[in-house]
């Protein structure tokens, strides 16, 4: 398994929990890999398997969410010809094509409650039998487990087998999500940035306006890195213009006027921290400190104006229109707020 995505951050979170992977590598001991989704646990599998002395052997991965109950137990341990309807001919499963290589079981949250106990007996025996077997085969497998659930939890609800849990939580890495990591957004948002512009083959990289920059900096990312990369390459591959900062970014590519309406009405929701960002205010709505009317009204004005052109590609006679203004009332308030460059 080969990827383009490097580790790319400097915020001591993310670097103890890197750290904490490359240190555990060597191990033969199972590693249970936690974090929101986008996070990067799939890379942090890679490295556990690229630093150990598996790396020349197999890397295998199963998604355990994407495969239907009544197949999990079949793609992990095998299956003997005639074992079910449809099985016409012997399976190796994931254990053996994993020998003596790395299994990384993604979503383990998610296994049925007779394929934990089956993976229970193949952590601790290190023993698989395929389903329509009476004979198990011995492999050697170092597995490594990710999940945003918590475990623990529900461990203590039943849904999940305290025993399994215990046996591959040898060692815990967490990661943490793109919200806390100080200062990893903007270094993130400039490798991925850098590099979709020359996939686009821009002569240079203009950077982001102060606003996008800013809006880059405050949005939640609930879809931590997979969404922060997303967001800056749509920003780029839209932006027209590789001389000029680039000045617009969407964060829901959903949000549309045309999209469809909801059938079935939806309960008012409270305004969120991803609505705020989205459509930003211009400025702040705190006057308290107001102490010079003309320039906060030409701070407002200058805020509402740059926001604008960047919806609006820099497109100028779009962005007047949109103002409700003639084009030469917006050629002047740009001339007026020296917004013909971008900083």
């Amino acid at each position: 398994m080969e990827r383009e995505n490097q580790f790319i951050g400097q915020s001591g979170a993310f670097l103890d929990a890197v750290e904490r992977a490359s240190r555990a590598a060597p191990m033969r001991r199972p590693v249970l890999v936690v974090g929101e989704r986008g996070t990067g646990k799939e890379l942090i599998a890679e490295r556990l398997h690229r630093l150990s002395d598996r790396w020349e052997e197999p890397l295998v991965i199963m998604n355990c969410a994407a495969l239907p109950e009544t197949l999990i137990e079949a793609e992990l341990f095998g299956h003997e010809a005639g074992a079910f309807t449809g099985a016409t001919k012997v399976r190796e499963g994931r254990f053996e094509e994993a020998d003596r290589g790395t299994l990384f079981l993604d979503e383990l949250g998610t296994l049925s409650m007779g394929a934990q106990e089956r993976l229970l007996r193949a952590v601790e025996y290190g023993e698989v039998t395929r389903i329509g077997s009476s004979r198990p085969t011995r492999v050697d497998v170092r597995i490594v487990a990710a999940t945003n659930e918590n475990l623990p939890k529900l461990a203590k609800e039943g849904r999940f087998r305290a025993d399994l849990l215990d046996r591959l939580s040898f060692e815990v890495i967490t990661l943490p999500p793109l919200r806390v990591r100080e200062g990893d957004i903007a270094v993130l948002a400039d490798y991925f940035g850098r590099r979709m512009a020359a996939e686009l083959g821009w002569e240079e990289w203009p950077g982001y306006a102060t606003h996008i920059a800013e809006a880059l900096e405050n949005h939640p990312w609930p879809g931590n890195v997979r969404e922060l990369r997303n967001v800056v390459e749509r920003a780029v591959y839209r932006w027209d213009d590789w001389s000029r900062p680039i000045a617009h970014a969407v964060f829901d590519p959903f949000d549309s006027p045309w999209k469809p309406i909801a059938t079935v009405p939806e309960a008012p929701r409270p305004a969120s921290a991803k609505d705020t960002v989205a459509n930003p205010a211009p400025v702040e709505s705190d006057f308290s400190n107001v102490d010079d009317l003309r320039v906060a009204v030409d701070a407002h004005e200058r805020a509402i104006v740059e926001y604008a052109l960047g919806a609006n590609r820099w497109n100028q006679r779009q962005t007047a229109k949109s103002l409700g203004l003639s084009y030469d009332q917006l050629r002047h308030c740009i001339k007026k707020h020296g917004l013909a460059v971008q900083d």
